[in-house]
């Protein structure tokens, strides 16, 4: 993946194009120039994960920085703000999409260019990695006429991605859509798209008010960020529009919790909300190295635990020149709720977290992240090992969810605490009745045969060692006295009828 330049010969103007042509041809998601005291570090995106691609020279870093801050339309003489920026152009025959950021750090100005990709997008829904299932349930929400749906997710899970592939299945002549985004990433024809601008006062919430003046049919909302964009979004979605937007949480059920945090009434948003898709991207196998391999035990127990299946082989990377370490590109897996009335009148009736889990994975049968993610094991499109490194067993699942987590928990089988060994002690404990542990503490309480003669030896071997006479407790010198201490005897005799008779 590193690569060498020559850079005493080469024009920084060809370098550059080189470094973008050749970081797009490797599908990578973004191009880091971070400044070091001596050189500039180039770093690629490639799947998610950064790998070292190149180092510019102290003599090249400053002008290199200059030629891409000149084509992304920054201003060359600043360089002690952050600055935005985009390229737009076509290079070596490619048409490129880029958007450049620039940050000044203690070593001078870190750049950093994401390379927009929206192959994904115009491929249609149907490319997405979605299951007949789940696609089933996507089609069927964006066909209903007025509701909201969300797309979940962290940063860079391709939520976008699914956001305008659902609008190109809306995008008719019949209908009204309108966007409003920030940035606007990917233009399309037929669709009236807004570019917010907080430094004027044209925010997501001040958009939507106009929005709702211009007769929409769609709204887009590029990404729910705060209280009152929620409110406006879930309003609109109830008074006749079909609503579009995403939000960053990492499953369906956080999601409701979110917009309720965010002050949205449960009546509303019972009746507004019309689906929920989360998804987590992992890295795809690639088809020309991947490999078959005999499945652990480990792996056989999570199979059969979370889809009652019994597997004996699943694939694995292995790596080869079209791949990096035996992946190639990145899928999602997806969760897709459907909202039905059951579940509304349980948002609108504020039933426990733990209820609604059981509706939304029991009676409504949604299927997991975990559950969608190893189906596409079996099928060869990931490994194992990325959906275990995706799923988030603490937040993912339930208290009811205990077979699945220790399951999972399966590697680290001598890290679970014993407490878990002791229960069944405890329970048999709680199990016995007052009269029984009466009778035990009884038996406790009086000392056997082999305790008495034990006592009495010991005390023989401390009266027969004379010079420890003086330290020996009196309960001690009752238990064996000598003709010697016959004195001694009467003395304390003397003391116990006086006491008695006190």
């Amino acid at each position: 993946m590193f690569k060498d330049f020559d850079y005493d010969r080469l024009p920084v103007v060809d370098i550059v194009n080189e470094m973008i042509i050749d970081a797009a041809n490797k599908n990578a998601s973004d191009i880091h120039f971070d400044p070091t005291p001596t050189i500039l570090k180039v770093r690629i995106r490639v799947d998610g994960e950064l790998v070292n691609y190149a180092e510019v020279p102290e003599n090249v870093k400053n002008p290199l920085i200059t030629r891409i801050k000149i084509i992304s339309g920054m201003n060359i003489t600043e360089s002690r703000l952050p600055q935005d920026g985009a390229i737009k152009n076509i290079i070596e025959g490619r048409d490129l999409d880029l958007r450049v950021s620039t940050l000044p750090i203690v070593y001078g100005e870190k750049v950093v260019i994401r390379i927009l990709d929206y192959s994904m997008s115009t491929n249609g829904l149907d490319s997405l990695g979605f299951s007949p299932k789940n696609y089933e349930k996507v089609r069927k929400m964006i066909e209903i006429p007025n509701g909201i749906i969300l797309i979940t997710g962290a940063t860079g899970t391709g939520k976008s991605t699914t956001v305008y592939s659902m609008l190109q299945i809306l995008n008719t002549p019949e209908r009204n859509i309108i966007t409003v985004e920030d940035p606007v990433e990917m233009k399309l024809t037929g669709i009236n798209q807004v570019q917010t601008m907080s430094e004027i006062g044209l925010t997501f919430a001040s958009a939507l008010r106009s929005i709702l003046r211009q007769d929409p049919d769609v709204i887009m909302i590029g990404e729910i960020r705060d209280d009152e964009t929620a409110r406006i979004a879930v309003r609109a979605s109830i008074t006749g529009h079909l609503v579009l937007s995403t939000i960053h949480t990492n499953n369906s059920l956080n999601t409701i919790e979110r917009l309720l945090d965010m002050d949205v009434e449960r009546y509303l948003l019972g009746s507004a909300l019309a689906g929920v898709i989360s998804q987590r991207l992992v890295k795809k196998l690639c088809p020309k190295c991947r490999s078959s391999r005999q499945a652990s035990d480990y792996e056989k127990n999570v199979f059969k635990e979370v889809l009652g299946m019994d597997i004996t082989d699943i694939y694995t990377p292995v790596g080869c020149e079209e791949c990096l370490d035996g992946y190639k590109g990145r899928i999602a897996i997806q969760e897709v709720l459907g909202i039905d009335q059951t579940i509304r009148d349980a948002i609108t009736n504020n039933i426990r977290k733990e209820e609604l889990r059981k509706l939304v994975y029991g009676e409504n049968a949604t299927i997991t992240l975990l559950e969608d993610g190893l189906m596409k094991v079996i099928e060869g499109l990931t490994s194992f090992e990325e959906i275990l490194r995706v799923i988030d067993i603490e937040d993912d699942f339930g208290n009811e969810d205990v077979n699945i987590k220790n399951a999972l928990l399966g590697k680290r089988a001598e890290e679970v605490p014993t407490e878990v060994e002791e229960t069944p002690a405890v329970e048999e404990v709680v199990d016995v009745n007052d009269d029984e542990l009466k009778e035990e503490d009884a038996e406790l309480a009086l000392p056997n045969d082999e305790d008495i003669e034990t006592l009495e030896e010991g005390a023989e071997n401390i009266v027969d060692e004379e010079d420890s006479l003086e330290s020996v407790d009196e309960p001690i010198d009752l238990l064996e006295v000598d003709d010697d201490s016959s004195d001694e005897l009467d003395s304390l005799d003397l003391q116990d009828s006086e006491i008695d008779l006190l």
